[in-house]
């Protein structure tokens, strides 16, 4: 698929998700050839949907179905998936849509135990997600920076808010960089950094757009609670940023020696 053909798929996926969530959304991406994306395009299909599930603040339950594929299994199944959660817990995504939205907006509920399955195609795809969430916080501080007048000027041009814009999109762009990388030699090891690096960039985002808005990002009537809340989750479904930071030193120490991961 050429970048016209790209760009065209993106606009359609975007005005969907911005008028549709949960099992209609799931309905209208197996529509626009979900399963074949999937399947043919991975590498351009999961950073383009995930992103933009971030980026609209909707949900859908592809998720799962990253991780069947991964596995060889079917997807677009009801199945009952098992994930992985901080804490040594385990969720599973409700894709009938009677769990409710209690967990960020997400029709998660909790699970007494699960069983082991592959997840570094899982984590890529939530990490594309907390990097869309984390540019939506952004873009609304940024917004939120340039409209807000505080001694006859906006509060964009003070130094103190221009440092926190800076930081987020530093912590942004180098998780994007991270989920860039080859995972040619060591996969399963590149898509854990890439998941810990985007939760600390959304977690990043979350800290210094909520003092940039101030009192009215607390609010219910403003989007920045939603994408907060949602990133929260996210960062921990599959593992979260603490964890598998440690977990990644752990494995270098016992190891001894690191991956290349970049040619530099």
């Amino acid at each position: 698929m050429d970048s016209d053909s790209l760009e065209m798929l993106e606009d359609g996926l975007r005005k969907t998700m911005l008028t549709t969530s949960g099992p209609e959304l799931d309905s209208a991406l197996m529509q626009l050839g979900w399963a074949d994306m999937l399947s043919e395009m991975p590498d351009a299909a999961v950073p383009m949907v995930f992103r933009l599930l971030g980026e609209t603040g909707s949900h859908a339950s592809v998720l799962v179905d990253v991780v069947l594929h991964a596995t060889g299994n079917e997807i677009g199944t009801d199945v009952e998936l098992p994930l992985p959660y901080a804490g040594n817990t385990w969720v599973i995504w409700d894709r009938s849509g009677k769990t409710g939205t209690a967990l960020g907006g997400l029709p998660l509920r909790r699970e007494d135990e699960g069983y082991p399955i592959r997840v570094a195609e899982g984590r890529v795809a939530v990490a594309w997600w907390l990097i869309g969430s984390a540019r939506a916080m952004l873009t609304l501080a940024c917004r939120h920076a340039l409209d807000r007048v505080q001694f006859g000027k906006p509060i964009a041009g003070f130094q103190a808010v221009r440092h926190r814009l800076a930081e987020t999109l530093v912590a942004i762009e180098g998780a994007e960089a991270t989920l860039t990388l080859p995972d040619v030699e060591s996969p399963d090891l590149t898509a854990l950094l890439a998941k810990a690096a985007a939760g600390k960039a959304a977690l990043t985002a979350a800290r210094h757009c909520q003092q940039v808005l101030g009192g009215i990002g607390f609010t219910e009537e403003h989007d920045l609670q939603r994408h907060i809340k949602r990133a929260l989750v996210l960062d921990g479904l599959l593992g979260s940023s603490r964890e598998l930071t440690r977990k990644a030193g752990a494995g270098l120490r016992a190891r001894g020696s690191a991956a290349r991961l970049a040619q530099l």
